[in-house]
């Protein structure tokens, strides 16, 4: 299956103009996502690129790398803390990129120092949301600016791929976009390096990181979820599940607990229902989705990859990729039944896609046969009764065209491979 990979470095330009156009904000801008997914390249290979050809003196970037065994000795703060003070005793201007900074005891007060300094400009990577939550005191959380990375986007996937749209796809919904993965030569070595990152790297820096002590346990709850993205479910359901399908009791704090952890690592995120018409969150249940396809295709051997629920979870990567605070949407209705009778039915908008004024409602339909089908999936949309663009994005559609109720029908690889295809549709 593997093509041809037209580099052997691969951009991320998205989050480079991102970094780019927060310098000298007045904030520790801090990347995040999960392990892997290229925070360090980021900042200490295109970002201090930029730095220097912009005309910085090499002396005036001053980087450290925390999990590092070199820098072991700078794990103490007050090691670090010293020498970088006189360091940029002058007036500067002076950049200071960090890596893996929650490595650092104490790294909260150096951060906290660093930026009162004016001459500084901080940059910080982490790799949980903790990081940026629960770990760090509260004056700093108002002055930090996240960039949230995350693995390949398709159309950035596609920027180094040296093939057909339909071959890229296939590629990128089974091995997904790790850069480190994508850049391996076969098949073979893609699965090989997924399974061990998947095993070596995140679950056992999970259960190292949060005193699990049951790793096996851990492991199976983590196939459960990768078994049923895209379904509605909770920790009740998700505990009765596991019971069900490996023979053991777990409770749902437990599970709850789990899933947490999962989260503050950046490897699945949370979509919540919401009630279109009533305008209000239902709570449970909701639907978990994977960060990267790779290592959710990795946690259950490659088994079970279902176009399907493959392509939606991408969906839902790329919208919140794009800044979009993304719902699971629901639509309360009343019909009349064949015997005449009025009955409740709840209807479901795959996403609702918020940016701040801005609101758009996106189905994902793997395949639109007929004209029947069409009408299937456009069915809730049209019980939305407000005037934001109503959506669908069809695997198998070619040239945009809307239905007669004024719904836009989009081909994948065009949503996909323009970041803008909301706006401009």
């Amino acid at each position: 299956m593997t093509e041809r990979m037209s580099s052997t470095e691969i951009r991320r330009d998205h989050y480079l103009n991102l970094l780019i156009g927060k310098k000298w904000n007045g904030f520790i801008k801090v990347v995040t996502g999960v392990l892997r997914c290229g925070k360090s390249f980021l900042i200490f290979e295109q970002f201090k690129r930029h730095l220097l050809e912009s005309g910085v003196a090499g002396n005036q970037i001053i980087e450290m790398v925390f999990d590092d065994p070199e820098n072991e000795e700078y794990l103490d703060y007050k090691m670090f803390y010293s020498p970088i003070m006189e360091l940029t005793s002058d007036e500067g201007p002076y950049y200071v990129p960090l890596d893996e900074v929650q490595e650092m005891e104490g790294f909260e007060k150096v951060l906290n120092g660093l930026l009162r300094r004016r001459n500084l400009d901080v940059y910080v990577t982490g790799s949980n949301a903790r990081f940026l939550s629960r770990d760090i005191i509260t004056q700093f959380r108002g002055r930090g600016d996240e960039v949230r990375m995350r693995p390949l986007s398709f159309s950035e996937f596609m920027s180094t791929y040296d093939g057909e749209k339909s071959d890229g796809w296939a590629e990128y919904v089974q091995f997904g976009g790790i850069p480190l993965v994508v850049l391996e030569g076969t098949d073979e070595e893609k699965m090989g390096t997924l399974q061990a990152l998947n095993r070596e790297t995140y679950i056992r820096d999970l259960v190292e990181r949060n005193a699990i002590r049951d790793d096996a346990e851990f492991a199976d709850l983590l196939s459960v979820l990768a078994s049923g993205i895209g379904s509605l479910t909770n920790p009740t359901r998700m505990a009765d599940t596991f019971k069900t399908v490996k023979g053991k009791g777990v409770s749902p704090t437990t599970v709850r607990s789990r899933i947490g952890f999962l989260e503050d690592a950046f490897v699945i995120e949370e979509a919540q229902r919401y009630d279109i018409k009533g305008r209000k969150y239902i709570g449970s249940p909701v639907k978990y989705y994977f960060s990267d396809m790779g290592l959710r295709n990795a946690q259950i051997g490659f088994r079970q990859i279902e176009e399907t629920h493959i392509m939606e979870n991408v969906l839902y990567t790329e919208l919140v990729s794009r800044g979009y605070n993304v719902d699971v949407g629901v639509i309360n209705t009343s019909e009349t039944n064949a015997e005449g009778g009025s009955s409740r039915k709840q209807l479901e908008v795959d996403f609702v896609c918020n940016k701040g004024s801005r609101r758009y409602y996106v189905q994902s339909a793997y395949s639109l046969p007929t004209h029947e089908k069409t009408l299937q999936e456009q069915r809730s949309l049209l019980k939305i009764d407000d005037s934001f663009k109503k959506v669908i994005v069809a695997r198998d559609a070619v040239a945009p065209w809307y239905t007669e109720e004024g719904v836009l029908v989009t081909g994948l690889f065009d949503f996909l491979l323009d970041g803008e295809s909301l706006e401009r549709l």
